[in-house]
């Protein structure tokens, strides 16, 4: 993995409950969520498949603060994919739009949990 240089930062924070009742909403999973990650949320219950959609939506807030954009931007979410790399980290999969905006730089993100809070940090960084 190249180090690159940074171009960009986000951070997010929220608490999960604050996703309780709109992840039980279709319309905002196919709009927040790629379908691999919707997938993989339903394979999970209770309060797994909550800390999941949690930790992701933080991410890809994260991703959309680094690349200057807010939620209601040009990007839709969904267009962000956190998946998970071989080592177990968060991988980020940027398609359409968010890809077009990252303009050939790369995004890295970190995820946490606590009790019920969620953060996620990512950096922008372009090739050296």
């Amino acid at each position: 993995m190249t180090a690159g240089v940074p171009v960009g930062v986000g951070l997010d924070v929220l608490d999960r409950n604050e996703l309780r009742a709109l992840v039980t909403r279709d319309w905002f999973l196919r709009y927040c969520y790629a379908p691999e990650e919707i997938e993989q949320a339903r394979a999970l219950k209770g309060a797994r498949r909550l800390e999941y959609l949690a930790g992701r939506f933080a991410a890809k807030e994260a991703v959309l603060k680094a690349l200057g954009k807010g939620l209601l931007q040009g990007i839709a979410p969904r267009n962000i994919c956190i998946g998970r790399a071989a080592d177990g980290a968060p991988h980020v999969d940027l398609r359409a739009e968010a890809a077009r905006a990252a303009s050939r730089q790369a995004v890295r993100v970190s995820i946490t949990h606590k009790n019920s809070v969620v953060a996620a940090a990512a950096l922008l960084v372009r090739a050296e």
